[in-house]
């Protein structure tokens, strides 16, 4: 996919004020500092469309960008720094709950995840709580330019073995780094499909 454009279009902490559009969308979303904006940037291929920092939990609204005039792109709120309530979890905040649960137009959510790190519990139950609530969501490993090829293949099998202790099927993962666009041409790809797979069905 060739992004040709990518425009900001709103941010908020309510879903009933997200875009009434029904384009589809796709929920980024990761721990603070993962690299989410960054990553963002790279696939839009824009330096300041979305805001980076080197202060962990800076993006604190739901931020819909407008791309190729026919998808929604969702850089949601990171979690691990911000003050969560053991009623949601502690993974997220409230208002970002109530995004899965209510935005009929979320096609997939995406979780950004540090290679360099073994895997992390706050992560785990990040995964099982989109299980449990129905939601499709691929694994997008951030920072693979950090580490040598042996040690990528070495993280990848040790978060996939820990997954497939809990489910049956491991979900979409891909390697990426924001450093040198390696695995962004994959990912646009794969978000290709599933708009075509969505258009297909709004025909039917």
């Amino acid at each position: 996919m060739l992004v040709k454009s990518a425009s900001f279009v709103i941010s908020n902490t309510e879903v009933s004020k997200c875009p009434q559009s029904k384009l589809p969308e796709y929920a980024f979303i990761g721990r603070s500092n993962v690299g989410k904006s960054s990553l963002i940037n790279a696939l839009c291929n824009k330096k300041s469309l979305a805001k980076t920092s080197s202060r962990p939990g800076k993006t604190q609204l739901i931020n819909h960008f407008l791309i190729n005039e026919n998808w929604h792109l969702v850089d949601l709120p990171g979690f691990g720094y911000a003050r969560v309530s053991k009623t949601q979890k502690n993974v997220f905040q409230k208002f970002v709950t109530n995004y899965f649960k209510e935005r009929t137009q979320l096609i997939s959510a995406f979780l950004l995840i540090d290679i360099r790190h073994e895997p992390q519990p706050i992560d785990l139950r990040f995964m099982e709580w989109l299980g449990e609530n129905q939601i499709p969501f691929s694994i997008v490993f951030t920072k693979a330019d950090k580490l040598k090829p042996k040690a990528l293949e070495r993280q990848v099998n040790e978060y996939s073995e820990k997954l497939l202790e809990s489910w049956e099927a491991l979900p979409p993962l891909f390697l990426t780094s924001s450093t040198n666009r390696s695995g962004v041409e994959e990912l646009l790809e794969y978000i290709d499909s599933l708009n075509i797979e969505f258009q297909k069905a709004q025909r039917y």
